[in-house]
């Protein structure tokens, strides 16, 4: 299931395949329906205010890859840079913008980006 979602959000919003699955990955482990400590929910774990902003349930697993997917590629648009839309995917746009366009200096968002660019190495060797 998940990989049919990625595939079709990929396609959808043109972000590539194995960063969505990675992305996926790191944020939730595939596990649908999860509900983070801080209220993130789902697949890619929005945040309810993300969701309403993207206008999607975020308990719906193809709403939620949909939404998170479209989120991340307006990131990639904005930041033009993959380490940055991820990072931002995980901080926020404003705390990236306020390191100067770079990561943050925050242990669990270096973390984060690297543990996402590692597994979409992963899948991008599968061929993904």
């Amino acid at each position: 299931m998940v990989l049919a979602l990625a595939d079709t959000a990929s396609r959808k919003y043109g972000v590539d395949k194995a960063l969505v699955l990675a992305v996926i990955g790191v944020e939730s482990g595939y596990r649908d329906g999860l509900v983070s400590r801080a209220g993130a929910r789902g697949l890619m774990q929005l945040m309810p205010a993300t969701a309403a902003d993207l206008d999607v349930d975020p308990d719906d697993a193809a709403q939620n890859v949909d939404g998170g997917t479209r989120y991340l590629a307006g990131l990639l648009r904005y930041f033009d840079d993959e380490r940055l839309a991820v990072a931002a995917y995980n901080a926020g746009p404003g705390r990236v913008k306020r390191a100067g366009n770079t990561v943050p200096a925050i242990a669990e968002t270096q973390a984060y980006v690297a543990a996402v660019f590692a597994l979409r190495e992963a899948f991008l060797r599968r061929g993904w």
